[in-house]
């Protein structure tokens, strides 16, 4: 399975077009029978995981069974050339799923027959929450300080808030030096491990997910970094 990411940057004057292709777009994403699984996502502020949304920040995720029919999508795709004419940076990354468990949209989309426990290197990372509605004043309280502890973890490399709308469906991508680094965040950071700690006990969220991948190729910039240039 191929996973893919595309975050891109529009210009101001181009954001309306954004927000048409979110709903435009649906179409052909789901004509194309070779796409397993698939969302058009916001991002927040600058691209980073806070709930306040960025209108010049969107995304796509799509997901594939090999790797010609991806690069096929990438290559003629009309989603991908709405997003390259109305955008002015754009950063892509190629996925292989390692392990995943929980539901998206009640589906399991990064489902693999295999853990792969041995893998050496830079590791992504994407979590998925459904915020509970009265849940989500309480989220809102807590959240920023588990990313703020995030981006100051050793082995950090570069992180984006993506989701389906900006209050109630939220992801977080994380790409980190290797998967030491992300257990350290995960399970040693105060504040990440009293975060979740308070999703349990409070029941914050009707579904969630949480998936591990091997990085494939990457291309482009987020925010003038890259995941070869993001650390030097």
């Amino acid at each position: 399975m191929i996973v893919a990411l595309t975050i891109t940057k529009f210009r101001g004057i181009t954001i309306p077009f954004a927000f048409i292709g979110m709903a435009a777009l649906r179409i052909p994403l789901w004509l194309n029978k070779r796409c397993r699984f698939w969302k058009l996502m916001g991002s927040g502020k600058d691209a980073q995981v806070d709930l306040a949304p960025d209108y010049k920040y969107w995304a796509v995720l799509t997901t594939w069974e090999n790797q010609e029919d991806c690069d096929a999508f990438y290559k003629n795709s009309f989603v991908i050339g709405w997003f390259n004419f109305f955008g002015f940076e754009s950063f892509t990354i190629l996925l292989s799923p390692l392990s995943s468990h929980g539901l998206w949209s009640k589906k399991e989309p990064f489902k693999t027959d295999s853990i792969n426990k041995k893998h050496i290197g830079k590791i992504a990372v994407i979590t998925r929450a459904a915020i509970r509605f009265n849940k989500l004043k309480e989220f809102k309280q807590n959240i920023k300080r588990a990313a703020d502890a995030m981006r100051k973890s050793p082995g950090f490399v570069m992180s984006a808030g993506i989701g389906e709308n900006p209050f109630f469906d939220q992801a977080t991508f994380s790409v980190w030096e290797d998967a030491e680094s992300m257990k350290a965040y995960a399970y040693k950071s105060a504040d990440h491990s009293d975060v979740i700690k308070l999703t349990r006990e409070r029941a914050w969220y009707k579904e969630e997910l949480f998936a591990r991948f091997e990085i494939l190729d990457s291309w482009g910039t987020l925010n003038g970094a890259s995941i070869n240039n993001t650390n030097e």
